[in-house]
């Protein structure tokens, strides 16, 4: 799974790529987790626009804005079928910024976390799928991030990975009117294990309100 992340240069270099303009408040953040607001881009009508998303998608009939199971991943093996992601999946989707992701690999002291990235700190971008929920005046919009089997890299700390996207698959994954699965699901497979790297971090990422480039640096 992804459960942590970090969105720091990414976002700024991401929209100048697609030609965008950042809000003027977006910061950089090294410890984003559920629940909380995060940069996205999207094509809603054709046109690309960044957009603050919350973490943890919430299906247009879910009678309330908030779930009892987590919906911050979804399996990139399920994600056509599955009620809760498949509308989204064919006309939703979103790439999210970022610089890294943390996970925590199981040791005999508790759990190690390890911040983990591609070769040379490039910022990169994570499969996603947004979704609006409206009641009664009350909208919410809220994105997922799309995760698969772990490269060989990764794979010795966890079995998961957030699907990072090849930036020439960008155009088709932002494509609203692409809807099939047989050209969307081979996009969202494992990155090459040779351009991934990680690194045990420190403890201070464990906790959600810790923020800042230290968090990174190994130990």
């Amino acid at each position: 799974m992804c459960g942590r992340f970090i969105q720091a240069s990414a976002g700024q270099i991401l929209a100048e790529q697609l030609g965008l303009t950042l809000p003027p408040d977006y910061a950089p953040r090294y410890n984003v987790a559920p629940n909380q607001s995060i940069l996205a881009i999207r094509a809603p009508a054709g046109a690309r626009e960044p957009a603050w998303l919350r973490w943890g998608l919430i299906p247009a009939w879910s009678p309330e804005p908030r779930l009892k199971y987590s919906t911050i991943n979804a399996r990139a093996e399920t994600v056509a079928d599955k009620p809760t992601y498949r509308q989204a999946f064919r006309q939703r989707r979103c790439l999210i910024p970022a610089d890294g992701f943390y996970e925590w690999r199981q040791i005999d002291s508790g759990k190690q976390p390890y911040c983990i990235g591609l070769v040379g700190q490039q910022p990169f971008a994570l499969a996603g799928l947004w979704e609006r929920w409206e009641r009664e005046g009350q909208a919410v919009e809220s994105c997922t991030i799309l995760v698969t089997q772990a490269n060989a890299s990764i794979a010795p700390i966890h079995d998961r990975m957030p699907v990072i996207l090849d930036p020439a698959a960008y155009d088709v994954w932002l494509d609203s009117t692409v809807r099939d699965p047989v050209q969307l699901l081979p996009l969202l497979r494992p990155y090459l294990a040779d351009r991934t790297m990680l690194w045990p971090v420190g403890l201070a990422v464990n906790r959600p309100g810790n923020d800042g480039p230290e968090l990174m640096a190994p130990v």
